[in-house]
């Protein structure tokens, strides 16, 4: 008898079907996941799960999955999963870490340019008729090349933006609870700070942290204030590491000159203040989304089951 594996939603690539040529595979509709009526109505039948980080699982679904052995997140944040709630079931829980970190990083520090130099205004000035003529003072922006790069939480996509920077002549500080070992932060010219150094001394901050109970609401008003005027935010982690409140308060205030964000505090949800705000740069969580990292993704997450469900140790356990 075929093991039966719930995928919540259609993914790229064709993971799925070789993953359809070992056991039973029920997909689910996009932006349903586990809410779908073919989970819910049988989720006691279903061997494994290939979740997304819209997909909460907890204590109340687990308990109508008594076959369930392994969550498979298709991504590198596991927030939206109780850990010790799998631990306690026996259930293993798997992410996709490394091969998204280029395609994040990418985006992070197009998200920076795009913010600094206000590039999204100029689109919108164009196809609105606004540009009537080239003027010296027209949208004048943030320089990048030689400021300051502030990353919170230099792990693999932090490392990827250090790396980045360098090409721009960026003085790179980090801040993470345990510096990185010396060789390995003297390569990327990345100097270890406290994250109150690191929000006062920066020109530009990037997040790149795992949302935790220490990092919910990190960037909040105090902060904010800290930051020097003019300077940038960036946010491709999670978003209720920022009190959206907090940081649209100080776009129209100060002084924090402009944003980039892919990620929101109540996702899919913005905040209309943010929304409105021209030195605002949005993009609906698409870190990930070049066509090979998101394929290659789902084929991680694929990997993942068959090999717990095969009794062997998955590539990516994270419990």
């Amino acid at each position: 008898m075929k093991a039966r594996v719930f995928v919540s939603a259609p993914l790229p690539g064709p993971a799925l079907a070789g993953l359809a040529g070992r056991a039973e595979v029920v997909v689910g509709q996009t932006r349903l996941g586990l809410e779908d009526p073919a989970f819910a109505r049988a989720a006691d039948s279903f061997d494994a799960v290939v979740t997304l980080l819209t997909d909460r699982v907890d204590e109340a679904r687990l308990g109508r999955a008594a076959r369930l052995k392994v969550v498979a997140n298709v991504a590198v944040g596991v927030d939206n999963v109780d850990l010790e709630a799998c631990a306690a079931r026996g259930v293993v829980v798997t992410n996709t870490p490394g091969v998204l970190t280029e395609a994040t990083a990418d985006l992070a520090f197009g998200l920076l340019l795009c913010a600094a130099r206000r590039v999204c205004e100029g689109d919108r000035l164009v196809r609105e008729g606004g540009f009537t003529g080239w003027s010296p003072t027209m949208l004048l922006g943030a320089r990048v090349h030689g400021k300051a790069l502030g990353i919170v939480g230099l792990g693999r996509i932090g490392q990827a933006v250090a790396r980045r920077a360098r090409g721009f002549g960026m003085h790179v500080l980090y801040a993470q609870p345990r510096p990185l070992a010396e060789g390995l932060a003297r390569a990327l010219g990345a100097t270890h700070v406290s994250t109150k150094t690191l929000f006062a001394e920066s020109d530009f901050v990037s997040l790149h942290c795992p949302l935790t109970p220490e990092t919910r609401g990190l960037v909040g008003g105090a902060l904010l204030a800290s930051m020097k005027p003019g300077s940038v935010l960036v946010n491709t982690a999670r978003g209720a590491c920022i009190d959206e409140a907090a940081l649209a308060r100080s776009l129209v205030s100060g002084p924090l000159g402009a944003a980039g964000l892919d990620v929101f505090e109540d996702e899919p949800k913005v905040l209309p203040e943010l929304v409105l705000r021209p030195n605002v740069v949005l993009t609906p969580h698409i870190g990930s989304a070049d066509r090979e990292t998101r394929e290659k993704m789902a084929s991680m997450a694929a990997d993942n089951v068959m090999a717990v469900l095969e009794g062997r140790e998955p590539p990516n356990r994270v419990r």
